[in-house]
C-alpha cells in the first residue's frame, strides 16, 4: 500500500484560513497559529454582535421617538399605547424615521392619535 502524502492538503486548509485574515494587524496576519486564534475571536465577536447589533438599534428608535413625542407634548409610553388601541400599525423604525426626518409629519401623527 502507497503511502499517502498531505501536503498539498494541508497547504490549502492555511491558505483559506490566511485567506480570512487579510487587514489584521501584526503576525495575525501571516502567521497560521496566530491567525487562526484571532479568526476565532473575531468570528465569535461578529456572530455575538450581529445580535446585540438588534437591541442597540431598537434602542436608538425608542431614543429618537420619546424624543420627538417629548417636543410635542406626550410620552413615549403614551404614544405607543394609544399606537396600539388606534391598530395603527408602524414600527418604530419607521417611526423613528418620521421623527427624525420630518418632525411635521410626526405630529400630525399624535395629533391623529389623540383625536381618534
Amino acid at each position: 500500500m502507497s503511502r499517502i502524502k498531505r501536503g498539498k492538503t494541508a497547504h490549502k486548509k492555511r491558505k483559506n484560513l490566511l485567506k480570512h485574515t487579510k487587514g489584521f494587524r501584526w503576525g495575525r496576519k501571516s502567521k497560521f497559529k496566530a491567525a487562526k486564534e484571532a479568526l476565532m475571536k473575531a468570528w465569535s465577536y461578529s456572530y455575538r454582535d450581529r445580535r446585540t447589533k438588534k437591541r442597540e438599534m431598537r434602542k436608538l428608535w425608542n431614543n429618537k421617538i420619546n424624543a420627538a413625542c417629548r417636543k410635542n407634548n406626550t410620552t413615549y409610553s403614551a404614544f405607543i399605547k394609544n399606537l396600539h388601541d388606534k391598530n395603527i400599525a408602524l414600527d418604530r423604525k419607521v417611526l423613528a424615521q418620521i421623527a427624525e426626518k420630518r418632525p411635521e409629519t410626526f405630529s400630525r401623527i399624535i395629533e391623529k392619535i389623540n383625536s381618534l
